[in-house]
Formats: C-alpha cells, sequence, structure tokens
C-alpha cells in the first residue's frame, strides 16, 4: 500500500491525465484518487494550474510513493507506462536494499514509488 499524505500536479491535459472523461470542461480541478487514498484520507489531484497560465513542469518536482513490497512499486510504474507515462528509471535497486522506479506523467512531472529493505 502506498504511503503519501498529498500531491498535485499541474496538467494541461486533464481529460487524459485522469484516463475517463468524468470532467467538468469548466472547472480546474481534476481529481485522481485511489480507493487506497480514499481509505487512508490521501489523495493525488492533477489541477489546472490556479493562475490560468499553462501548467509546466516543476523545476525538481517529484512526488515519491512509499509501497509495502516491491512488486507494488513494479505494478505503480506498470499502470503508469499502460496509461502514457514515459520511464524515468525502470524498477531495480538502486544500491543494496533501496528499490525504485521512476516516470514521466503526461505533462513531464516525475514520479517515484520506492521500497526500503
Amino acid at each position: 500500500m502506498a504511503k503519501l499524505n498529498y500531491l498535485t500536479v499541474g496538467s494541461n491535459l486533464l481529460r487524459r491525465a485522469a484516463g475517463h472523461d468524468r470532467h467538468d470542461p469548466g472547472s480546474r480541478a481534476r481529481l485522481g484518487r485511489s480507493s487506497v487514498s480514499r481509505r487512508r484520507h490521501r489523495d493525488v489531484r492533477v489541477l489546472g494550474p490556479y493562475d490560468g497560465n499553462p501548467a509546466c513542469v516543476g523545476n525538481g518536482m517529484m512526488g515519491g510513493f512509499n509501497f509495502d513490497t516491491r512488486e507494488e512499486v513494479d505494478a505503480f510504474h506498470a499502470k503508469a507506462m499502460e496509461l502514457g507515462a514515459t520511464d524515468d528509471g525502470a524498477p531495480g535497486e538502486r544500491m543494496p536494499g533501496v528499490y525504485f522506479a521512476y516516470f514521466r506523467d503526461l505533462d513531464g512531472n516525475k514520479l517515484c514509488g520506492y521500497k526500503f529493505g
């Protein structure tokens, strides 16, 4: 199970980022919650920027999701690839006992799944 309090990333492609068409065209917000997130009151939101300007990649921005198992990290990365993300570091051990996977979402934001131990 991933552990994260919250994360927001900007997008210019709200419909594609959410993976479905349940989007109010007049709204800047697009909520993408997982069932895990609802149970733990955690959420990940993909938003149109508040100031109305185009979304752009945050320099140095990266969201990290801590998982209980390496298999969960693999599944997280695989689902991202299935939804159109770009691989930015395939799942694997970076040093003994440190397992990471990186990808960039449709707008180029960098996200990471990891497992220590």
